[in-house]
């Protein structure tokens, strides 16, 4: 794969058989964002489990303390009094069985995350072949199917994001932006590190953590040291 000048110039930055610290990961992370936008931070942590098995998938929620730096759009599938609730607690769209064939047939998509009553999942199911491959199925595990869709719009205002295994065992989750302070993204990522750490799977054998890689939307790849987790 070809890159493009800038992205040549940042990875000379990076010395590609070094595990770095943390800290010293997000700072040169911050060093190689070159483009034009504000890049975001992101973490891949590949690790031993086998997602084939059931006990060792891992997903799960965690809010990062100083939020990811992006505006997320909810969605909240509720009927009754908690129409009203998700609107008051900021909620971008609320509806039930009417936004059906609106996502179905016109292939509507204008939010990021989807919540959803547990009376309504039963309607929400439909939308499986559509919200399914796109990870916006709501899930108890990450909080997105709970009566209290106050907390759950709240917290995915105020910077919640969700981490599960991929098809190949890795995890990609965004930890914030290239403009945060480095002390902001430290922090981001040893909250989410404590609750993947926590996450792991009692049946699992061997390592857990095979290797963590920080890096900015358009920059190169930065190894961390798997040594303190």
């Amino acid at each position: 794969m070809k890159h493009g000048k800038k992205y040549n110039e940042a990875a000379k930055l990076v010395d590609r058989a070094t595990q770095y610290d943390p800290k010293e990961a997000i700072s040169l992370v911050k060093k190689t964002a070159t483009a034009k936008f504000d890049e975001t931070v992101e973490v891949h942590i590949k690790t031993g489990c086998d997602g084939r098995h059931a006990e060792q998938q891992i997903r799960g929620a965690v809010v990062l303390p100083n939020g990811t730096g992006r505006v997320t759009r909810v969605l909240v599938f509720a009927k009754g009094d908690k129409l009203a609730e998700a609107e008051a607690a900021g909620a971008d769209h609320v509806g039930g069985d009417e936004l059906i064939p609106k996502i179905q047939n016109e292939g509507w998509l204008d939010f990021d995350v989807v919540v959803a009553t547990p009376d309504m999942m039963g309607v929400v199911g439909r939308l499986g072949k559509v919200l399914g491959p796109k990870g916006l199925m709501p899930n108890p595990k990450a909080g997105t199917v709970t009566m209290d869709v106050t907390k759950a719009v709240n917290d995915i205002k105020a910077g919640k994001i969700e981490y599960r295994l991929d098809k190949t065992n890795i995890i990609h989750v965004p930890v914030g932006k290239a403009s945060f302070t480095e002390e902001k993204l430290a922090e981001n990522f040893d909250t989410l590190m404590d609750a993947i750490v926590k996450a792991k799977p009692s049946s699992l054998k061997g390592q857990y953590l095979r290797s963590i890689v920080l890096s900015t939307t358009m920059g190169p790849g930065v190894k961390v040291s798997t040594a303190k987790y």
